[in-house]
């Protein structure tokens, strides 16, 4: 019998080092819905293939939804396209949000992966948009909440 948890989060909110420089963004909310087994960490990024630490990354061109539609790539700070790790780790994360019957998602503001509703740019300036990952989850009809 598969265990229920009421959300996926982002595993950096949870505290685990799984941010680009190798840090977390713990989140006290978020931490203790994990420890209550409620929650389940993910880390797309991480989840597609890339490492930690890494170069951080962003969206060229739009956001997370012009990703998914090949319309914008991710670009890494060495001008790198990792693309294809942030929609590999994306539907991941989608995979495992349908295996549990997971609906919503808390997941780390301005992100290029699980950014909602704001994610930086290449000149560390915020845009209205969302990551990849949030993208997917909520085409997907998962409700995805910001920290």
């Amino acid at each position: 019998m598969k265990k229920k948890y009421d959300y996926i989060v982002s595993a950096c909110l949870a505290g685990l080092a799984t941010r680009f420089d190798g840090t977390s963004c713990e989140d006290k909310e978020v931490s203790d819905l994990v420890k209550q087994g409620k929650a389940m960490p993910v880390c797309p990024e991480i989840l597609g293939g890339l490492i930690v630490p890494r170069s951080s990354a962003q969206i060229s061109c739009g956001d997370g939804r012009d990703v998914l539609y090949g319309k914008a790539k991710v670009v890494n700070q060495n001008k790198e396209d990792v693309t294809d790790f942030f929609l590999k780790g994306a539907y991941r994360c989608l995979e495992i949000a349908r295996l549990f019957g997971i609906k919503r998602a808390i997941l780390k503001d301005k992100s290029p992966s699980c950014g909602c509703g704001r994610i930086y740019t290449k000149r560390e300036v915020t845009i209205r948009g969302d990551g990849v990952t949030t993208s997917l989850l909520r085409s997907n009809r998962i409700k995805v909440f910001p920290v």
